[in-house]
């Protein structure tokens, strides 16, 4: 097989995944099916374009031999309701995109919508997103969801067979039917955008890209609902973290803490477009999750012009965010915050009341525990502790400036 092939088979796969499923599932309702066919298709292109060379548009060829798997799956299954009619029809149809210049339609938010479907069991609908639209394995999800491959996978097959069987149109739906739908959507997209920002840094892989994606959906959800604050605060949040990325490493490509960063290298640009989208959320006066994670940033991002960080004010935003959720990252960034707001025996105390078995693999959880402890004078438990953070981190260089904190002082 030629290296050229692969690559192109490999670079089409891992950039239009989402948007290949999106538009083969949108006619045949089948997203497992349509899974399969772009598998087929892909093992295809992997023998024809080594020997006849990588065609001019990979996306297209891919989608017309995709299509042709569905309908010819759909006449030997005799699929009643002329299904195998409606496939060929659409077959036609991508056949007729292939031959243009323009590419062909973006349903990658009818397919989110679709995965958020009420039929559809809410535990299902964040993974279900982030395999169908976003292209991540079963392992990877259920590593992010702490459980295990095959819990997962039950769970994933379920919920592609519901969509199948209740018939569950692939369209955006009607506002208020959406604003249903929403919550579930815009948890896909930031856990996404949080999987391809850790695979930049070092998990690498198939994530690498998510974070754009993540950013350019978020932007397609706030000009579709325009007048719902939340999508406008996760898309600030992307844009403040995004902003951040070309500081959170030295030119040697060591870790830089965001308070250690050269605030030079961030993007005003990005940071500015962020502020206004939280401005704009806060006129609607519903304060959501989103919204307060945003500020959180938007706090850390007034550094470039005080040249310190408020943690005062980090702190009461992250009081907010704890009485609207209890998650393990809002509980884990309040203790931060008490911390570095000089109250590390309350922080201690706020990571002691969470249980045990929700901290076993969360990376963060220990990080921040390990500066506590260091701060309460108890080297052998912080040097423990930074230790478990570093064994904890995919990223290698997260994990050497973890390591480094553990030697402690004298070592």
């Amino acid at each position: 097989m030629s290296a050229p092939a692969a690559q192109a088979a490999e670079r089409a796969a891992r950039e239009s995944f989402g948007r290949l499923i999106a538009y083969l599932s949108a006619r045949s309702g089948d997203v497992a099916g349509a899974e399969d066919a772009l598998g087929e298709a892909l093992l295809l292109a992997l023998e024809r374009w080594h020997l006849e060379g990588v065609p001019a548009k990979p996306e297209a060829w891919l989608l017309t031999v995709a299509r042709r798997r569905l309908i010819d799956r759909a006449r030997r299954a005799s699929i009643a309701g002329g299904a195998a009619e409606r496939l060929q029809l659409a077959h036609e149809e991508a056949m007729a995109e292939a031959e243009t210049e323009a590419a062909f339609p973006d349903k990658r938010l009818e397919l989110l919508c679709a995965c958020a479907h009420p039929s559809i069991d809410p535990a299902a609908r964040t993974p279900l997103m982030l395999q169908t639209v976003f292209g991540l394995s079963g392992d990877r999800i259920a590593s992010a969801f702490l459980t295990s491959p095959s819990s997962m996978t039950k769970r994933l097959t379920r919920a592609k067979a519901k969509i199948r069987e209740a018939g569950v149109a692939f369209q955006v739906p009607s506002p208020d039917q959406l604003q249903d739908r929403l919550e579930s959507v815009l948890a896909a997209i930031y856990a996404a955008y949080g999987l391809g920002w850790d695979a930049a840094f070092g998990s690498g892989g198939k994530d690498v890209g998510l974070a754009e994606e993540a950013i350019w959906l978020g932007r397609l959800v706030v000009g579709l609902v325009s007048n719902e604050p939340e999508p406008k605060g996760l898309l600030a949040l992307m844009l403040f973290s995004e902003a951040r990325r070309g500081a959170r490493r030295s030119p040697t490509g060591a870790f830089v803490p965001v308070g250690l960063q050269d605030v030079s290298l961030w993007s005003s640009e990005m940071i500015d477009e962020a502020e206004a989208l939280l401005q704009e959320a806060s006129r609607a006066g519903r304060m959501g999750r989103y919204q307060l994670e945003a500020a959180i940033q938007a706090v850390h991002s007034v550094r470039r012009h005080r040249g310190h960080t408020d943690w005062h004010s980090i702190l009461v935003l992250y009081e907010g965010l704890t009485c609207l959720s209890r998650s393990l990252g809002a509980r884990v960034g309040r203790a931060a915050a008490l911390y570095e707001s000089g109250r590390p025996e309350e922080a201690l105390t706020e990571l002691d009341e969470i249980e045990a078995a929700m901290v076993t693999v969360y990376q963060p959880f220990w990080a921040t525990r390990a500066h506590i402890l260091e701060a309460l004078n108890r080297p052998e438990e912080a040097n423990s502790a930074f230790a478990r953070a570093a064994g904890l981190s995919e990223d290698t260089a997260v994990r050497s400036y973890l390591l480094s904190l553990s030697h402690g002082p004298g070592s």
